[in-house]
């Protein structure tokens, strides 16, 4: 693959020293050839990574509510039935809370996250992103044949570890490209996002068995493979200038002493002890705002969702918490996709606003004030667009405040922010979900 990690250390220097001449540059035109396939290879990247993620908490309540029969081909039923055990709860509760899927979901990808700043980058990136396309073909092939909740929990698992590595991968490779493919990549993991579940959601209510919807989602990783080893191209050296670059320039950096002469990272730096943990430090201002944005949104969505039950409607409860999952993610995708119209810098607000919503939800799961399912559908569209907009905006500012010596590593540190806000929001969830199931 041309974008393969020996080809990414291309120098900027010719092999006499010198610099290269202008006129050994690729024409315009195939630079921008090379823009376009960078920009829909990182979007399709983003957007192959997060579907078995993404899938896995569309089905998060299919998965815990039935187990396969024998002589059932089906993981669950396309509109399966209350089940008796709901009966003695007006939240028509699973046993198990949706949580415990959200940290099956989760907690290797944290594991991953927090150990790829030490030592992930030693691995090349080739390998890195086999294992990840590995690992989600895996995951829907556990799940879709499962006969118990324990192996489906394990497919999740694979999911996780899919997820969790590739985003780690690709957050590091964007230091190797312009700046802009940051946004084409969150846009990618937003459309992952709304696909995901809504493909989940569009071919059970259709009529398909879920063993079948999640089979016919194989083709996913072969196109993550695909558009690594055969549409990203090779880093040029890059000279951004124009608007991103006086907007770089005019930001305070992270460290407050960098190096005098950086050159683009044509290969990973090694940075001591010292250095990763002084721009961690730095990253703190953005690390802190992120985790509680994921804390508060996905505790509403894995603590929640389940127990904002409507029987006043005709959706089952099934279909209601799919489409709770569908229009969280549309949020997610307009938001992720939205760094070219406006930016935000301050993530301590979209901090609070989130946080308010946890709050009112939840006051709703105790007091059931709302009159209808429908305003739960805005609130939890607003819900993902706050969270969207966290994510892109985070990583932006991060790109733009760090050097180019730092930035693959940093890119790499801040992405556990979203995986640890979410990991303590499943732990609390679940003794919360048992609580509220037991109240009458």
């Amino acid at each position: 693959m041309s974008g393969s990690a020996g080809s990414r250390q291309r120098r900027l220097l010719d092999s006499e020293g010198e610099e290269t001449a202008p006129e050994s540059r690729p024409p315009l035109r195939d630079r921008q050839g090379a823009h376009w396939k960078n920009a829909m290879g990182f979007w399709l990247l983003g957007l192959c990574n997060n579907f078995s993620y993404v899938v896995m908490l569309s089905a998060a309540h299919d998965i815990l509510r039935h187990q396969r029969a024998p002589g059932n081909q089906s993981l669950v039923d396309p509109d399966p039935l209350p089940a008796p055990h709901s009966n003695s709860s007006r939240f028509d509760c699973n046993s198990i809370s949706t949580a415990a899927v959200l940290l099956a979901d989760i907690l290797p990808t944290l594991v991953i996250k927090l150990l790829a700043p030490l030592g992930l980058h030693l691995l090349p990136y080739s390998p890195r992103v086999l294992v990840s396309g590995a690992c989600a073909a895996g995951s829907f092939i556990l799940v879709a044949f499962s006969h118990s909740v324990v192996t489906s929990l394990c497919g999740v698992v694979l999911a996780s570890i899919s997820s969790g590595l590739g985003e780690v991968t690709f957050l590091s490779l964007t230091a190797f490209y312009p700046r802009a493919v940051i946004s084409w990549w969150s846009s990618g993991t937003g459309g992952a996002g709304l696909l995901g579940a809504l493909s989940y959601l569009g071919l059970t209510q259709a009529g398909l068995s879920p063993q079948h919807t999640l089979l016919s989602m194989l083709g996913v990783p072969a196109l993550l493979l695909a558009s690594y080893f055969f549409l990203l191209t090779s880093p040029e050296p890059q000279d951004p200038g124009g608007e991103e670059e006086a907007e770089r320039a005019a930001r305070q950096p992270l460290m407050s002493s960098e190096a005098p002469e950086e050159s683009k990272p044509d290969a990973s730096p090694t940075l001591s002890l010292q250095e990763r943990w002084t721009v961690f430090k730095g990253l703190l201002c953005y690390v802190i705002p992120l985790v509680l944005v994921y804390f508060a949104e996905y505790f509403i969505n894995q603590g929640l969702f389940e127990l904002l039950f409507f029987r006043n409607t005709s959706l089952s409860h099934a279909q209601q918490y799919r489409w709770y999952q569908m229009l969280y993610q549309a949020g997610v995708f307009v938001s992720r996709s939205s760094l070219r119209c406006f930016h935000i810098r301050f993530i301590w607000a979209l901090a609070l606003l989130q946080c308010l919503n946890l709050a009112f939800l939840l006051a709703d799961v105790v007091l059931s004030f709302l009159p209808s399912i429908y305003f739960v559908f805005l609130i939890i569209l607003y819900e993902g667009l706050l969270g969207g907009a966290a994510y892109v905006n985070t990583f932006h500012n991060i790109a733009l405040e760090t050097s180019d010596r730092h930035r693959e590593f940093a890119m790499a540190a801040a992405c556990v922010s979203d995986t640890l806000g979410i990991s303590l929001s499943g732990l609390v969830a679940l003794p919360l979900h048992n609580f509220l199931c037991r109240l009458s």
